[in-house]
């Protein structure tokens, strides 16, 4: 559509927002490699013209003079721009040599919170990692969600077979330490989540939400419970004990497909509301009154996010949820939790249906700690102790890829310490920021508008089946290289293969792994085939729109290469630049279990061990009063830090604030809009107050992502708003020990005028 007031020559293009897991769709207006305008795709048949304020900023992004748009090396405090041969060469030097002498252990790599938002990222730094061969694998899962992929993967055999809430028909929904209307949805995907839960309450459903903090969605809730931060499960555990105890258990269809119920019962006899209560800081008649109103509801979904993950007690609280799931018979039902089918064939959509080989977490451990690994990743909170503690396998060099965890992860302050005593640092990023200042050599990343887009992983995660590609809204400029054929050059050096290698030849290669497993697969489409027919009818479009065209046809919605005609594809997709509508979610257990037992297993041992550290932590609670403590929060326009760099996302009233309730206030010896000093086993930091009733007593709030006052770093607009690092506080010590996720919530602090 034309524009009167846009200069000659402007086309629209679609592209589907990376910013967040929402995954809208958007009109951008480009004239050449200009962004003349960003709004919402009204036709697009999932986001229907719903986009938040990030969605412009891409516009600022893509224009951002601060971005990296050539690579850096650095000589010892000096940075200079190179030539992409010369900056391989340069990591080939150095990294070679630490390789010889110290061994494949002594590599490591973070994989940012980008690699689950950008298909290049996703579908290639894998071939690093593997290229490395090492076992230090970090990834921001451990500092997020990953006691709900834990938990996930124990009852229902994947890790990302992660019921939903189907939000569009629920009666009921009950929502956990998330703030959906702020985040729009994480671990759901769900455009406009505002109109879809006031839809909610508009057909006369209802909607709780349980917090230490009144957030945004509490106001477009029915009911707002007060909860202490980190005893989540403390409370789901009393509501699963009441809706056992009362009779109000109705599995329903799933009883047949469900092991372990007599299991979860014996194991939370003793976790009565009115056991719970004095930990939890829920009366017990409150949590009663939840369970019967849940047990009673025509549908409903219990959701939990980040609150409820990073915590001491995740992965139980994680599990819990899904308990409550299936004990009111909510789970794999219309309008209650539910398992999405995604469009590029997850491991839940592969092999033999209802049936598979389960999770195995813990097949290694990390050197220092000791800590399990889960999903190939030990925890984050591990790394800095990985570099600093001597002997072998001591990390040496070190890849980061589109991640600050210097300011995302716990201990920034140490971790940062740590970064500068490595011998070798790359990093893969689009900023010299407050991480990447560390680094060797940096090679920059595309815009989020420089690249093609399909939510990979979220569409496992959507409230509503769809699909939807993206080609490049804006061409890149002459030269540069786009992340996929980084990724390539590095895992080269890495294997031996040499600075110079032939990046089409790695990435034939990748095709041919991803292809040889489609054609032996007995339960794909294309079990059988001629690999050359499969080959020479894949999209001839190289890096991740092959790959995503091999996965696309395979899977459960794909054409299957003439087998399903009718089916998806990249070039169907690129018919339909709205996206394509799959249908709202239907049920799919047992089809999607891949446990060895063909089971939902309720009752994995792990999580029922984990009950007595549990119980431990309530009689603490009991003995004596519980002093302040931290939590976290997220902003609209502020999801990760990258984004404060963009004036318009930072622009307004101080989001980076200390929110504390007037009573804790008085007691302290604060005053609105003055200082304090907050002070964990950590660390410290001094932060403007905000005095709000919004907030449990007892409970102090700061958000991530901030604290962009390092010296190094080139991020000129988030300088300008630099705030404090919350995440200095958090101690690198305290971990969910069933998933390895930070604690993040929860943090004891003490707090004082500044």
């Amino acid at each position: 559509m034309a524009h009167d007031d846009e200069p000659a020559g402007t086309v629209s293009r679609f592209h589907t927002c990376p910013l967040c897991e929402a995954n809208c769709n958007l009109e951008v207006r480009v004239r050449g490699r200009e962004v003349v305008s960003i709004r919402g795709d009204e036709q697009d048949v999932f986001s229907r013209g719903y986009m938040c304020p990030k969605g412009p900023a891409l516009a600022g992004l893509q224009s951002d003079p601060d971005r990296l748009r050539s690579p850096m090396v650095r000589d010892g405090s000096t940075w200079r721009e190179v030539g992409w041969d010369e900056a391989f060469a340069e990591v080939e030097r150095r990294l070679l040599p630490i390789l010889e002498r110290h061994g494949r252990s002594s590599a490591g790599v973070y994989l940012g919170n980008p690699s689950a938002h950008h298909v290049s990222l996703g579908l290639y730094s894998r071939a690093l990692v593997h290229a490395l061969g090492t076992h230090t694998v970090c990834s921001a899962s451990t500092v997020d969600q990953m006691p709900k992929q834990v938990s996930s993967g124990l009852v229902f055999g994947t890790a990302l077979s992660v019921p939903v809430p189907d939000l569009d028909r629920t009666a009921h929904l009950v929502v956990l330490g998330g703030n959906p209307m702020v985040s729009n949805g994480s671990l759901m995907t769900a455009p406009d989540v505002k109109s879809r839960l006031r839809a909610i309450r508009a057909r006369g459903g209802r909607i709780v939400v349980v917090d230490p903090r009144r957030t945004r969605t509490s106001e477009e809730a029915d009911e707002h419970v007060f909860v202490r931060p980190g005893t989540d499960a403390m409370l789901l555990a009393g509501m699963a004990h009441a809706i056992l105890a009362e009779g109000l258990a109705r599995p329903g269809r799933l009883a047949e497909h469900l092991s372990g119920l007599a299991e979860v019962e014996r194991a939370l006899a003793d976790l009565s509301p009115e056991a719970v209560e004095d930990g939890c800081g829920v009366p017990a008649a409150t949590i009663r009154r939840l369970a019967r109103e849940l047990a009673a509801a025509p549908s409903a979904a219990v959701y939990g996010r980040i609150g409820t993950c990073t915590q001491e007690f995740g992965t139980l609280a994680s599990w819990l949820v899904d308990v409550l799931n299936v004990l009111t018979g909510n789970l794999d039902r219309p309008g209650g939790a539910m398992f999405p089918r995604s469009a590029t064939g997850p491991a839940n959509t592969q092999g033999e249906p209802g049936r598979g080989k389960g999770v195995r977490l813990g097949r290694w451990k990390s050197r220092v700690r000791g800590a399990a690994e889960a999903f190939g990743e030990i925890p984050v909170a591990c790394l800095a102790e990985e570099i600093e503690t001597p002997g072998e396998g001591q990390l040496r060099a070190l890849f980061t890829v589109a991640g600050n965890p210097a300011l995302s992860t716990p201990n920034g302050g140490r971790l940062s310490r740590a970064f500068a005593s490595l011998e070798l640092m790359v990093s893969l990023d689009i900023y010299l920021n407050e991480t990447t200042r560390h680094a060797h050599v940096i090679f920059p990343g595309l815009s989020g508008l420089e690249q093609p887009h399909f939510p990979f992983a979220f569409t496992s995660l959507s409230v509503r089946n769809f699909a939807r590609y993206s080609r490049p809204a804006v061409e890149p400029p002459p030269g540069a290289m786009p992340e996929w054929r980084t990724l390539l050059r590095l895992a080269a050096i890495a294997s031996g293969q040499g600075a110079a290698a032939d990046t089409d030849a790695l990435d034939d290669f990748v095709f041919e792994q991803q292809l040889g497993r489609a054609l032996s697969s007995a339960h794909s489409p294309i079990h059988g085939r001629d690999a050359s027919e499969i080959r020479a009818a894949t999209s001839s479009v190289r890096g991740p729109e092959r790959l995503l065209d091999l996965a696309i046809r395979t899977g459960p919605w794909g054409d299957g290469y003439g087998a399903r005609p009718g089916g998806l594809s990249i070039a169907k997709l690129l018919e339909h630049p709205h996206g394509v509508d799959l249908g709202p979610l239907e049920p799919r257990i047992p089809e999607v279990l891949r446990t060895p037992s063909g089971k939902i297993e309720l009752a994995p041992e792990p999580l029922l061990a984990d009950l007595d550290r549990l119980r431990a932590r309530l009689r603490e609670v009991r003995a004596g009063g519980a002093g302040m403590v931290l939590v976290g929060r997220r902003d609209l326009r502020s999801n990760n830090s990258w984004m404060h760099n963009v004036e318009s996302l930072v622009s307004g009233r101080a989001r980076c604030t200390l929110h504390l309730h007037p009573e804790d206030a008085r007691r302290i010896g604060v005053a609105d809009g003055g200082s304090a000093r907050v002070r964990s086993r950590a660390g410290e930091v001094v932060a403007p107050v905000e005095l709000t009733d919004g907030i449990m007593p007892g409970v102090a709030s700061l958000p991530h992502g901030w604290g962009h006052d390092e010296q190094g770093s080139r991020m000129s607009v988030a300088r300008a708003h630099a705030g404090v690092n919350s995440n200095r506080l958090a101690d690198e010590a305290a971990i969910d020990p069933l998933s390895g996720n930070a604690v993040l919530n929860g943090i004891p602090v003490e707090i004082a005028p500044a």
